[in-house]
């Protein structure tokens, strides 16, 4: 056997006697997955689509018929579900934060238009600052936290022989880099949810208990459990 037919071989995987080619990355259910279990490529794909789907309501979005609120609920309905398919399992850097708020705020220029400069006169574009607090709306990275946390609680509440359950509290086999390890997914659990007011009790998956600065009144969980589905919503 040739090196190149061995190389090949070792790049196949055998499931019940069905082969499947090893590849470096591939779409399951219209997500990106890659050998390195990485988000980029898949966020990459999501603002291209984005960007298709707001070229093909930019008339809407520049047009002196709708409403300004129209526009937004245009936005919110039509682009950011397109952009935010599967957010739900993204654990986001800083860069790629910016790149999603970029978009964001690329739109939303298109949408609130210019202003005129108080000063010079002339038209200007609308600072980043002036779009937050134009658009009451919570930003993009809110959203994704926000359907991230509920997904978390949706697992949190299932029974532990499920297989989401346990791909969610599993630990690999393989340890972690020492330079610049890739940020996990607890890492943004737990950072999350000490932005919401929790303190302590989390164990390394991040659906430990822990205690909330407040109190639980749904009345089916004890204070502060991440079972409590009131908290999460």
């Amino acid at each position: 056997m040739s090196r190149d037919q061995k190389a090949g071989r070792s790049r196949n995987i055998k499931t019940y006697n069905t082969p499947f080619e090893r590849v470096e990355e591939f779409k399951y259910l219209g997500t990106t997955l890659t050998i390195k279990n990485s988000v980029q490529e898949e966020i990459k794909s999501r603002l291209r689509s984005g960007n298709a789907c707001y070229h093909s309501v930019q008339n809407l979005l520049s047009s002196s018929l709708l409403s300004k609120n129209m526009m937004i609920k245009i936005h919110r309905t039509i682009i950011l579900p397109v952009v935010l398919y599967g957010c739900e399992t993204w654990s986001l850097t800083l860069k790629e934060e910016r790149r999603l708020r970029m978009f964001e705020n690329r739109v939303l220029r298109m949408i609130l238009r210019p202003k005129r400069d108080e000063v010079t006169g002339e038209w200007r574009k609308l600072h980043n600052e002036e779009l937050s607090d134009l658009h009451s709306s919570p930003n993009i990275i809110l959203v994704i936290e926000s359907r991230t946390m509920r997904w978390e609680g949706h697992v949190a509440r299932i029974v532990e022989w499920r297989d989401v359950y346990r791909v969610m509290v599993g630990k690999p086999e393989r340890k972690r880099p020492l330079s610049n390890p890739m940020r996990r997914r607890v890492d943004n659990i737990k950072t999350e949810l000490q932005e919401l007011g929790w303190r302590h009790g989390l164990d390394s998956s991040g659906l430990g208990q822990g205690e909330v600065v407040g109190t639980c009144t749904c009345g089916n969980e004890p204070s502060g459990s991440t079972k409590c589905g009131e908290f999460l919503d």
